[in-house]
């Protein structure tokens, strides 16, 4: 039976995550430039800027780390470029983390119930399910992170594994940049809660760590180079010039604004160690977990936090249930406290904060704190005598699980991508399909307003463009404010802003332009409307 309830969860899992990858949520740039690097790597060894197998792919210049990519590789040599091929290994990470946790959370409390339930939470988690429907990297290492504790705690008991584990580990650091700051802290962690347990093994474990440091040899040789310092360039904390900013008003109000005590109270270790301090609690704030999540349209749902508001009350429960039971495996309860504590550090150490994606390996720790409160909540109606009254209690708890559970589905799959008509690139697939088809003057050259995000990468997946070529022809533009970087011109295609109309026209004289319909004048030749699968228009087609 208890198999049969692990089969049917995975079963949940995995069709929450497949039911129709491949056209929604709509494509964005960065799964664009996964699926057309690897591409690129297939047909010339290289990545699309000319760079033979990177650690790190340059891309629009914010250098993404590469493990994703290579993983997507395969998918795309037997697929083909298409978003199957970029989606499928995101959403089958995701299933099996469900399976990982399963595992994991009987690893550390031995029980059954217990572990089918945090499992089963997971599988319909609005926060995972939300970034494993992608080709998001964070769900990759958020995956190697949770397998990596899981071969650890195995390890305890079978000191082989130890290797493993570490080699998982290493893999989260290959996959996404929050990892390399969070596994270094959960290790520590793990250190100091089974230091005795490690000592008893300290050749394995000298072994494994010495294998660990071998395999990140290759990425600490990319971290010296651009890779190391462009991602923390335009969205680190120190990016921020607000805490700054306040350092020189808040000594400008006292009367010696040059003297020791101003400089002592207000500096810049000080604010900007106040606002990490900010910026990490913000992430357990209830109107992030419960109400509205993500401040970013692409990272969340409309009208939903990431938990459920059944959450709010397993949670609490569960943090209650955990200070008063301590004692009793406080190993277990140790790591997944301290997890659960560290896991916003890397979101914490951006200017923006709260962030669903940068902090997506909090998910797990907050669903094993809210399982063993909705567990302990069963535990607590079985008490009651009265048949009727439990049995009436039950059906109250599932149904608020279920009628949460549906809501977040209605939510996501019909009104998302109409009340966030810009958080994926809807249209762009549409408007690459007319250009390229029947009827359409394939002579002409093609201006594309650039309104929205990196539109050369998705025409460079859309049309499948041969990579020799694009890497011989095309020019990266200076990073902006936010340390990015785009290509504005491949083949016929331009892709440039469009700030005044006249200007546009007379420049690309004898040309197709696309544009908004905010950017292209009333009364001009529009022959093609474009719009996206939720119905919204994106772009007008204008022949010049």
């Amino acid at each position: 039976m208890k198999k049969l309830l692990l089969i049917a969860i995975i079963l949940l899992a995995a069709l929450l995550r497949f039911w129709k990858l491949d056209a929604y949520p709509a494509f964005n740039a960065d799964e664009a430039a996964i699926g057309y690097n690897a591409y690129s790597l297939i047909e010339t060894g290289k990545d699309e800027h000319g760079n033979p197998w990177p650690v790190h792919f340059q891309s629009f210049n914010d250098y993404k780390p590469g493990l994703y990519v290579y993983v997507t590789l395969p998918f795309v040599k037997v697929l083909g470029l298409n978003e199957w091929a970029v989606r499928i290994p995101g959403a089958a990470l995701g299933v099996l983390t469900v399976l990982v946790v399963y595992l994991l959370t009987k690893e550390l409390f031995g029980k059954e119930k217990l572990s089918l339930a945090a499992g089963l939470f997971l599988a319909i988690s609005p926060w995972h399910i939300h970034f494993s429907r992608g080709g998001w990297e964070v769900n990759a290492g958020t995956f190697f992170i949770a397998a990596g504790l899981l071969f650890f705690l195995k390890a305890l008991k079978k000191p082989k594994l130890l290797a493993f584990s570490f080699l998982l580990f290493a893999l989260s650091l290959y996959t996404y940049h929050a990892a390399r700051i969070i596994v270094p802290i959960l290790g520590l962690g793990l250190l100091v809660i089974h230091r005795r347990d490690l000592i008893k093994n300290l050749k394995t474990v000298i072994i494994a760590s010495v294998l660990g440091a071998v395999l990140l040899i290759p990425l600490a040789r990319d971290l010296l180079g651009p890779a190391g310092v462009s991602r923390a360039a335009g969205v680190g904390l120190f990016a921020d010039q607000g805490p700054f900013n306040r350092v020189n008003e808040q000594r400008g109000e006292h009367n010696d604004f040059t003297g020791p005590f101003a400089k002592l109270l207000h500096n810049k270790p000080v604010n900007y160690g106040l606002a990490f301090v900010q910026n990490w609690a913000e992430h357990y704030h209830g109107e992030f977990l419960f109400l509205s999540g993500d401040d970013i349209q692409r990272n969340k749902v409309p009208e939903t936090g990431q938990m459920y508001l059944f959450d709010i009350l397993f949670f609490a429960v569960g943090l209650i249930f955990i200070l008063k039971n301590y004692s009793s495996v406080p190993k277990s309860y140790g790591i997944v406290l301290w997890w659960l504590l560290i896991a916003p550090i890397a979101a914490a150490l951006t200017f923006q904060s709260p962030h669903a994606l940068r902090a997506h390996n909090m998910v797990i720790p907050l669903m094993m704190v809210s399982t063993l409160g909705f567990l302990d909540i069963v535990e607590w109606i079985k008490k009651f005598k009265n048949k009727r009254l439990v049995s009436a209690l039950y059906f109250l708890l599932l149904a608020l699980i279920a009628w949460q559970f549906v809501r977040y589905e209605h939510i996501y799959w019909v009104h998302m991508a109409k009340e966030y008509p810009f958080s994926s690139q809807y249209g762009v697939k549409e408007l690459v399909a007319y250009l390229e088809g029947e009827g359409v003057d394939k002579s002409k050259k093609v201006m594309v307003t650039d309104r929205y995000d990196q539109p050369y990468i998705l025409f460079l997946f859309y049309l499948k463009y041969d990579p020799a070529g694009f890497q011989a022809g095309h020019v990266l533009t200076p990073r902006d404010q936010f340390g990015f970087s785009t290509v504005r011109n491949f083949g016929k295609y331009t892709f440039t802003s469009i700030t005044n109309w006249d200007s546009t026209r007379q420049e690309y004289r004898d040309a197709l332009i696309a544009g908004t319909d905010e950017e292209i004048f009333e009364g001009t030749n529009v022959v093609k409307d474009i719009y996206g699968t939720n119905g919204h228009k994106y772009f007008q087609v204008v022949a010049n």
